[in-house]
């Protein structure tokens, strides 16, 4: 899922408005700072510098930002999806996991290609990369059925469903039909899911023997070392970003993880286990070994297209695969929507140059995640810091997903980073996700309970498509009941009516088994 602060790019956003609409009407105009592009180049005709009012210098820092913005995914996804070793890994249903070294490669390989792709073709300064609502999703809720291959088969399936919906015009017609409010809901509980596996994975949320289902830290208190790192990471994360710092999320995790490997060197903390219940989760900080190295692509090509559906059935793995389709399919065109409007590119109608060509290169981003092993990626809305900076145009990607290609090189870095520095990040992402609740009217009971199913849900039964699933039948259910049936879009209806199968189908298979 792309994430980051609206706030950090849309300072300076606005200042490209003017230009960048008399970009759009031809005028050519380009910003005293920096300079003009030269008219007339190669260079300059392709990605339109000088007609939205941009330069070169301004394309190639504003690229620079986004990556730095962004880079924190290389770090991120591998803790998310992978681990350092088979029993401190999310593991499939069959035991299967994928080291973390390998998912580090593929991750900056697959944004830095999907990002030039972008700005070469879409020519918009937007960024892809692995969403952390998708992984996520993958890492607690799909690999407990299936297989890691099988998992990034129903990726690969729902990134090729996103080409053809983009292709067909069937993006924008879908995007119309479901109720803007859920739309904003469904944002929300991801966000609160996000910052709920954030507080389980750094302890300062733990299940208790006996009563309540969670409490805080260890017997209702922060007593261990690791969380109190985490504690602080998720503050100075908050710091930065509420300063509008570029790049803070970056820097809380490289600040906090310096701050746990001194923690480690000083009281010897080690790993976390049955005898060590306050030591560290997933990673322990330790700097050892190489810090650079030859990235390792053995990920790439290994996935099972259609295994889901042999070992779960295909209602089940159509109903993930929907999940799936539709978390990349409304985070992508509400960060698109915005990167827009920030860089002064939209139309009145909402649009923006080559939108077409935007819909169909995400799609392929979503298959390229699955294919090599890295979860689907989409365009993140942390580009709006980039276009703060004065990006206007696809150069600044491809600037982008040249550092992106570079960071391969950087994946051992991953194995020093603890579970609990990556916890304050999913947090602040968590919090940041949570603004969209000002987009939904809670004064109408009809609208409130809804969205509020949708955004409780999700975390409460550790699942978004349950949450999706509790939001889209109640709406249709209190809509129908309120006499606003004919306000109910007919796709709302097929889709609460697959929702009510996939509550319901334990039940339906023992009745076809029986």
């Amino acid at each position: 899922m792309s994430i980051t602060s609206t706030q950090s790019g849309t300072q300076g956003g606005n200042q490209g408005n003017t230009s960048a609409r008399g970009s759009e009407a031809g005028t050519g105009r380009s910003s005293a700072q920096g300079g003009p592009a030269r008219e007339g180049s190669l260079l300059d005709r392709f990605f339109e510098i000088s007609r939205r009012g941009s330069t070169v210098a301004r394309e190639i820092r504003g690229g620079v930002v986004t990556f730095f913005t962004m880079a924190y995914i290389v770090v991120l996804n591998p803790l998310i999806l992978g681990g350092f070793s088979a029993d401190r890994a999310p593991r499939d249903v069959m035991g299967g996991w994928l080291p973390a070294l390998q998912v580090g490669a593929v991750t900056g390989l697959t944004a830095g290609v999907m990002t030039i792709i972008f700005g070469l073709v879409a020519r918009l300064p937007f960024g892809i990369a692995a969403g952390l609502g998708i992984n996520s999703f993958l890492a607690v809720s799909v690999i407990h059925e299936v297989t890691w291959p099988e998992a990034m088969g129903l990726v690969v399936i729902n990134g090729i469903l996103i080409v053809l919906f983009g292709i067909t015009g069937a993006r924008t017609a879908i995007f119309k039909a479901v109720p803007k409010e859920l739309k904003a809901a469904i944002t929300v509980g991801i966000g609160l899911f996000i910052a709920f596996i954030g507080f389980v994975d750094s302890g300062f949320v733990t299940r208790t023997p006996a009563g309540p289902p969670v409490q805080l830290g260890t017997d209702g208190s922060i007593a261990t070392i690791p969380t109190l790192v985490f504690i602080i990471g998720l503050l100075l994360m908050g710091v930065l970003v509420a300063r509008k710092i570029q790049g803070g999320l970056l820097i809380g995790i490289v600040v906090t993880t310096i701050l746990a490997v001194i923690a480690e060197q000083v009281f010897h903390i080690g790993a976390a286990s049955a005898n060590n219940p306050g030591g560290w989760h997933l990673n322990t900080p330790v700097i050892s070994g190489q810090l650079v190295s030859l990235p390792d692509l053995s990920l790439v090509g290994q996935v099972d297209l259609f295994g889901s559906f042999g070992r779960i059935g295909g209602l089940a793995a159509i109903m993930l695969v929907f999940t799936l389709v539709f978390t990349n399919f409304f985070d992508a065109m509400g960060a698109m929507t915005g990167l827009a409007k920030s860089a002064g590119l939209s139309y009145k109608d909402g649009t923006f140059p080559r939108l077409k060509s935007a819909f169909i290169v995400e799609g392929f981003g979503a298959v390229a995640g699955g294919f090599n092993s890295g979860s689907s990626n989409t365009v993140y809305i942390d580009s709006a810091a980039g276009i703060g900076e004065g990006a206007r145009t696809g150069l600044a990607s491809v600037v982008t997903g040249a550092l992106f290609i570079g960071s391969m090189f950087l994946t051992p870095l991953t194995s020093v980073v603890p579970l609990e520095v990556a916890a304050g990040a999913l947090v602040v992402v968590g919090a940041l996700m949570m603004a969209q609740i000002r987009e939904i009217k809670m004064d109408r009971f009809s609208v409130a309970l809804p969205a509020f199913l949708t955004i409780v849900t999700m975390p409460l039964t550790y699942s978004i498509a349950n949450g999706i699933g509790a939001g889209f039948i109640s709406w249709t259910v209190i809509a129908t009941a309120s006499g606003r049936a004919k306000k109910v879009h007919w796709l709302m209806w097929v889709v609460t009516a697959g929702f009510v199968v996939y509550f319901a189908r334990g039940p339906i298979n023992t009745l076809m088994g029986a």
